[in-house]
């Protein structure tokens, strides 16, 4: 009997955290709404993702597939020339400059290209390409409009409760890109 009253009670117990991880949602999509889009639209960003979607726009999957395990080798090595050429590009200083200003609430800033490739980051990620993740496939597949709010995380550097936003970034209407931000879910529930 006891067995049955404690099984009973276990989905119960799995759902509360289910449903206070959504209380972030409407918070990250408004905050997605009226600043990261504006910031989206500065010519630097533009400039930037539209010249790596001409360079890359001959890319084979096979080369994508390389150039993320160069990424990811690059993260545990001294030499890291393809980091260095990303964080040390304008669209790098631009997003550094963004999440200096957030002051504490913006965790992280990448940009990526039309293919899931990152065109610009305030620190390093973990990978390169991002097409085969949820804040490309939800954001840039799906349309100008589109903003993706993901689950929280506990951040293992920070020990910071974070979440990720992801927008699509438009230029004269059309999808030319993607962002994600991750954001500080304490700041941000405080706003």
């Amino acid at each position: 009997m006891i067995a049955l009253v404690l099984a009973a009670a276990m989905p119960l117990t799995f759902a509360a955290p289910a449903s206070a991880q959504d209380k972030h949602v409407p918070k990250a999509q408004a905050w997605a709404e009226k600043t990261l889009r504006e910031w989206m639209k500065d010519p630097v960003v533009i400039a930037a993702v539209k010249a790596q979607n001409v360079k890359h726009a001959d890319l084979s999957q096979d080369k994508i597939d390389a150039l993320d395990k160069q990424w990811r080798a690059e993260t545990k090595a001294s030499a890291k020339p393809l980091i260095n050429e990303v964080m040390g590009n304008v669209l790098s200083a631009f997003l550094k400059k963004k999440e200096a200003e957030g002051k504490g609430l913006v965790t992280e800033i990448f940009v990526m290209d039309n293919k899931g490739l990152n065109v610009g980051q305030s620190d390093v990620t973990s990978d390169y390409w991002q097409g085969d993740e949820a804040k490309w496939q939800k954001t840039f597949s799906v349309g100008p409009t589109a903003v993706f709010v993901d689950k929280v995380d506990k951040d293992e550097s920070t020990q910071k409760f974070q979440t990720q936003v992801s927008i699509s970034i438009v230029d004269g209407g059309a999808v030319i890109g993607a962002v994600t931000v991750g954001l500080d879910v304490e700041m941000l529930m405080d706003m």
